[in-house]
């Protein structure tokens, strides 16, 4: 099946020509073929933070209600993504992870994000602070036998937080430096100890001064930390984002930190048990503080684009560079190369729902015989079509 596009981002470079799919296989074939026709393709869009989307919050969300944020996220291009849970009870939590374990849909998904419970408490942001925790052990080790977590944001700054850090390596969980007050040593520290990636860059962390640049300012100095950012307009100035940008252009994510409200326009919505209100694109809880975001992955990618990220390279950014912190392949330097193993489940455990074969063929990635997860753009950069597996998730053949 040829898709009819007049080019293709394939590793970082657009390659003129049409795209060849499979979809009894659900692989692509061939790139850069003859015939074509208008639009580009790209590897499916992939989202490490979803806290909720098309009205649903999905700490509370049902197999319906996956159903419901599947089919709105295929439509904003993205094929894979991780349901993010915010600070909550022990049970609260689990109860999610279970539903997320046992959700069947598209987009796929990929595990858990896990966004504490072991936050700084002065850099809480919109987490509610009772069931917050220092670092706990066993309470690492009954979450992660909850679910297939795949990363876990949490400060390495508070007691005992390294040596949970080397636990969740040794489990293959990414560990996400986020919700954090640390010094740039304290960050380097959490680094040497094996977190790899840092969450929303820039928010809820220590600000970066000239004397003391924080978690953003370690981040953004060091080559094998990838940094992630919400570029919506709201969470972070322009200048930010192109800080940011040409400093770790390569190992800069896109997240959206989606919650209810994407996809829904102004209204009020539920973040866990916290009530939010959006309007004209911003999230806040009651207080004015900003409270997850209103964006989609598409518009992700047309924000940075405008900021000035060539094209390829911000498409990059929703794509190879996401896979690569879950280990997954995408070309370039793998900075996640460890943290695939064991599955987010512990050592020795098997692949869980949502590993499939395709995501071995190349996740994040448009080449011949990598799952045919893939995302049609029009002149304007707006989502005209989506394939997971080879087979329509949205839009006409």
């Amino acid at each position: 099946m040829r898709l009819g596009v007049q080019g293709a981002v394939v590793d970082g470079t657009i390659v003129p020509g049409d795209v060849l799919v499979d979809p009894r296989a659900g692989t692509v074939t061939d790139v850069g073929g003859p015939g074509g026709g208008r639009g580009l393709a790209a590897p499916g869009f992939v989202d490490l933070q979803v806290n909720g989307f098309a009205g649903v919050d999905l700490m509370a969300a049902d197999s319906d209600g996956y159903g419901r944020v599947g089919e709105a996220l295929a439509a904003t291009g993205v094929t894979a993504f991780l349901p993010t849970f915010i600070t909550a009870p022990h049970d609260t939590l689990v109860a999610a992870m279970a539903e997320a374990t046992a959700a069947v849909t598209l987009p796929r998904v990929l595990g858990v994000h896990l966004e504490g419970p072991f936050l700084s408490p002065e850099r809480l942001g919109t987490h509610p602070a009772e069931p917050r925790s220092d670092p706990d052990p066993q309470l690492l080790d009954k979450l992660l036998a909850a679910g297939p977590v795949r990363i876990m944001t949490l400060a390495p700054e508070l007691p005992g937080a390294l040596d949970l850090v080397r636990r969740l390596g040794e489990a293959g969980v990414v560990a996400s430096i986020g919700h954090s007050d640390a010094t740039a040593a304290q960050a380097n520290a959490g680094f040497a100890a094996g977190a790899r990636t840092v969450t929303h860059l820039g928010n809820a962390m220590r600000p970066l001064r000239p004397r003391d640049p924080g978690v953003a300012g370690a981040a953004l100095a060091r080559d094998d930390v990838t940094v992630q950012l919400i570029v919506d307009g709201h969470h972070l100035a322009p200048e930010m984002v192109q800080l940011a940008w040409r400093a770790a252009a390569g190992r800069f994510v896109l997240v959206t930190d989606a919650v209810a409200a994407a996809g829904m326009g102004d209204g009020t919505f539920a973040l866990s048990s916290v009530t939010v209100h959006a309007e004209h694109g911003r999230v806040t809880r009651a207080d004015g503080r900003l409270a997850g975001s209103a964006l989609t992955m598409d518009a992700a990618v047309r924000n940075l684009h405008a900021l000035g990220a060539p094209l390829a390279e911000a498409i990059g950014a929703a794509t190879a560079a996401p896979a690569r912190v879950l280990g997954f392949g995408g070309a370039g330097r793998d900075l996640g190369r460890d943290a695939g193993r064991g599955l987010g489940r512990g050592p020795g455990r098997g692949p869980e729902r949502g590993f499939g074969p395709g995501l071995e063929r190349g996740l994040g990635r448009l080449a011949p015989g990598c799952a045919a997860d893939v995302v049609v753009l029009d002149d304007h950069l707006e989502v005209t079509r989506v394939l997971i597996d080879g087979k329509d998730a949205h839009g006409a053949g």
